[in-house]
């Protein structure tokens, strides 16, 4: 195998990330992981809206980046990957395209780690859709027309589910009854290869002699959730059997009474689709602002409600690191990632001051200035800024099961 492609597909925006591979004697994602060179990184924005804007960097030494102009062409999903396609085919000095992997958001009960895709496969993942509305149909598309299109080339998937599927029963179960739970009603957890990488590489990162027997992960994006991991296992996960669930996130509401959903049907006279549309798009930081889905606009924004949608969504990250705290018994590290959890120091330092009780201090000189260790010398528990990278992680996946076969 030479090259490995990723795509990593949204509503209205492609990742993709291509990888020089090196064989892995040992088989395992450890090694995988290391044994991968970026080549290039991307970013399709605005798909199906008002046109797509590319920025495709060659990471290398020089950081040299490319406008490409042809591929700012692309109109929707598929313009994108038929002209990012014939521009990798294309280009000087290519490779052999060994295998593509792809970001699913939901494996339900029968995937529980990455595999190479068969058409069942997909028609499986299919009927998982209504499960994660807002991503699976997403996810799914690009795999379908790839397989259509390049059917010698093996389509791997990696799952954002499969890294807890692994967790204690009990922190699975809803109080439902129990044919309900044989259904498959149950939690499943997400953003799973943002952690899986973060599990991954934390050791690389902490002291010989930091603890880190009880670690928890906060994935602050658009889409937010926390993992409790406990000796390298998921344990516990703020979002369950949807990505509704858990933390404010940009426009999704996160945990509330299902009290509150029955009054919209019955009281407010709502549909099904209406309180969907409402939880998942109209909610959230965008719901309570009124002005902005957007952490960074409403960090600059002097008007009160967007201070009040920003302390709500700060509270109810210390308030759930408290309750998987208590699932772990304790906290040695905490660590920040994804796109507000990296950049926005405003809201770590708002967290980490509502989490004192728990022994985290943060260094205020670090914090602003987004280094790696941002916890004072004081600090009970370790706080880091670590940047996530889901697509090494498919990619990863597609090394080891690849080397496999």
């Amino acid at each position: 195998m030479n090259e490995i492609l990723v795509f990593n597909s949204g509503s209205s925006s492609l990742k993709f990330a291509l990888y020089a591979a090196a064989k892995t004697p040992e088989g395992n994602s450890e090694s995988a992981l290391k044994a991968l060179a970026l080549h290039y990184r991307g970013h399709f924005s605005g798909l199906g809206t008002r046109g797509a804007a590319v920025t495709l960097k060659l990471v290398a030494e020089s950081g040299e980046e490319y406008a490409l102009d042809e591929l700012h062409a692309a109109d929707n999903h598929e313009d994108a990957i038929t002209l990012l396609m014939a521009w990798l085919a294309n280009r000087e000095g290519g490779g052999t395209l060994g295998g593509i992997g792809h970001r699913v958001v939901h494996g339900g009960q029968r995937y529980r780690e990455a595999v190479v895709l068969s058409a069942d496969d997909v028609d499986e993942l299919e009927t998982l859709s209504s499960l994660a509305p807002l991503h699976q149909p997403h996810c799914l598309a690009p795999i379908k027309l790839l397989m259509a299109r390049y059917p010698e080339v093996p389509q791997v998937a990696s799952f954002d589910t499969a890294f807890h599927a692994d967790q204690p029963w009990v922190a699975k179960q809803f109080a439902l009854p129990r044919e309900l739970t044989a259904k498959g009603l149950i939690r499943y957890g997400f953003h799973g290869l943002s952690y899986d990488y973060i599990n991954r590489t934390l050791p690389d990162v902490l002291p010989s002699d930091a603890a880190s027997e009880r670690v928890i992960v906060a994935h602050l994006g658009n889409g937010a959730s926390l993992c409790a991991i406990h000796n390298g296992k998921s344990v516990a996960s703020t979002m369950g059997f949807t990505a509704l669930e858990g933390l404010a996130m940009g426009t999704r509401s996160g945990s509330l009474d299902p009290g509150l959903v029955l009054h919209l049907i019955e009281q407010e006279g709502m549909s099904a689709q209406e309180v969907s549309t409402l939880l998942y798009k109209q909610s959230g930081l965008l719901g309570v602002s009124g002005i902005s889905s957007d952490m960074r606009e409403l960090l600059t924004s002097d008007a009160p409600e967007a201070q009040e949608a920003i302390d709500l969504y700060c509270y109810r990250i210390a308030r759930e690191i408290g309750s998987l705290a208590a699932a772990l018994g304790g906290l040695d590290q905490l660590v920040f990632t994804a796109g507000i959890g990296e950049h926005a120091a405003r809201v770590r330092e708002k967290v980490a001051a509502q989490c004192e009780w728990l022994g985290v201090q943060l260094d205020s000189d670090a914090n602003v200035r987004d280094k790696t260790w941002i916890a004072s010398l004081d600090s009970r528990v370790g706080v880091w800024v670590i940047p996530t990278d889901e697509e090494r992680v498919i990619a990863s996946d597609c090394l080891t099961l690849l080397d496999a076969d």
